[in-house]
């Protein structure tokens, strides 16, 4: 797959939506249907207003810059383990069998757990998190981001029941120990000489249930219209990009879409992310029958959501062989 012949059509084919009566409790279905369209039609959507402050995604940007201007042996030494925590390092991650390996470097944590929380290692999301020793500002820097992006993701959730028109919890009923993940995701320039075929991120679906990502100036995501063609999602201020993963889709019987995307770094700049996948506790049950209204029939079977996760993860990264 090239990106050298992709057609790009107007930003506006994705949909920019205020959350605030969402978030403040007024006029919430009005803002429900204009996710419902979104996520039908598109799988993508910019939201405002969204509740995550200036402040602390600026904390989070700066403690990314310096956590990857470290050098490949001090970001080695918190190493990505089996339970997805830590830094990924060029190379280590590819979207699809014989797509060429992501151009980019992450560093990823979770929910904070403490080696004294009964939670501990209950499931393969309830670990510790890998924090670099050897910047002791990093941490108080990055983690209020996931705290942060959960409650947006929760904020949608209720959207996305009170649109399918089932009680607004049942996407979020059980989120007291959320497997969520959150990135910070560094891209180098990518110069031609790489080739067509080399990505950022290759074309790919979300594995989970909902994904938020805040971009830097430099732009690069694109993501591919219900017509087949790729739409630069160009970064707009004071917005995050929310979309669809697989597994909500599944959740909803397919009548959401999880819409295939890239990155492609051509800017001849750095570029920066912070990306959070929003899901719900591992245990979760994944039942699309919760949608299904008359005669309808659920296409999938249920399945525990972290149970999906993990099997998704054993097909894309390096590191789970």
């Amino acid at each position: 797959m090239s990106y050298a012949s992709a057609k790009h059509i107007d930003v506006g084919a994705i949909p920019i939506i205020d959350i605030e009566p969402l978030r403040k409790n007024y006029n919430a279905n009005e803002t429900a249907k204009q996710i419902l369209d979104a996520v039908e039609n598109v799988g993508f959507f910019y939201i405002v207003n969204h509740g995550i402050g200036n402040k602390l995604i600026e904390n989070a940007r700066t403690a990314a810059r310096r956590f990857f201007s470290y050098t490949l042996e001090q970001k080695n030494q918190i190493a990505m383990n089996k339970h997805h925590r830590g830094f990924l390092a060029i190379g280590q991650s590819k979207m699809y069998g014989d797509a060429k390996a992501d151009l980019k470097e992450s560093f990823i944590w979770g929910l904070k757990i403490e080696d004294d929380d009964p939670r501990l290692n209950s499931n393969s999301f309830l670990v510790p998190n890998r924090w670099p020793d050897f910047d002791s500002a990093f941490k108080a820097q990055v983690y209020p981001y996931l705290e942060a992006c959960n409650a947006c993701g929760k904020d949608l959730f209720k959207a996305f029941a009170i649109a399918m028109d089932i009680p607004k919890n049942s996407f979020n009923h059980s989120f007291d120990a959320p497997i969520s993940r959150a990135s910070l995701v560094y891209y180098p320039p990518q110069p031609p000489i790489l080739g067509a075929d080399q990505f950022g991120v290759a074309p790919h679906t979300d594995f989970g249930c909902l994904t938020l990502l805040c971009q830097d100036d430099v732009g690069g995501l694109q993501v591919q219209h219900i017509n087949g063609d790729w739409v630069t999602a160009h970064p707009i201020d004071n917005t995050l990009v929310a979309n669809v993963g697989d597994l909500l889709q599944r959740w909803t019987n397919d009548r959401f879409r999880s819409t295939p995307h890239r990155v492609v770094n051509t800017s001849g700049k750095e570029r920066y992310s912070l990306v959070a996948a929003v899901d719900p506790d591992f245990e979760t049950l994944i039942d699309p029958s919760i949608v299904c209204k008359d005669s309808e029939r659920p296409k999938y079977e249920s399945i525990a959501c972290g149970d999906y996760i993990l099997d998704r993860f054993d097909k894309s990264f390096k590191y789970r062989k």
